[in-house]
């Protein structure tokens, strides 16, 4: 098995712990409040594990065009977790972190459009499926 898929399952079964231990950890406070708690947490976690991994050498690599697009990744990521956040408090996990997972369409759409990734028979089918599958589940 290739690395990347091995990292990809390992992010898989960490987002999947995430989310039913920030429910936890929200108990009778709010989630941006939460959030915030846990962004510190995150902050101090990633930096280490950048002290520990990223070859200084690297600082040196930096340009304008990766302050710019990993800033822009930083404000979607901070707009994901502030909803996803308010929507954690008071909804139900199972329900919350599908829909969320729906973002698998939103990336496979934007990777062929900005990307020019290909979109394959495959990868339509799978993305309509998981459509199927956020409408089934969060229907009520």
């Amino acid at each position: 098995m290739k690395a990347w898929i091995t990292f990809a399952i390992l992010a898989m079964v960490f987002a999947g712990m995430t989310s039913v231990i920030a429910k936890i950890g929200l108990a009778g406070i709010s989630g941006e409040l939460g959030l915030a708690i846990r962004t510190c947490f995150v902050f101090v976690f990633v930096m280490g594990f950048a002290c520990v991994t990223v070859p200084a050498s690297q600082l040196a690599q930096l340009g304008g065009n990766n302050y710019l697009w990993l800033g822009i990744s930083g404000l979607t990521t901070t707009l994901s977790w502030i909803f996803y956040y308010k929507a954690l408090k008071d909804g139900q996990v199972s329900t919350i972190a599908l829909i969320d997972k729906g973002s698998i369409v939103v990336a496979i759409l934007l990777a062929v459009a900005i990307l020019k990734e290909p979109l394959t028979p495959k990868t339509i089918l799978g993305g309509c499926l998981m459509i199927a599958g956020i409408v089934v589940i969060a229907r009520k």
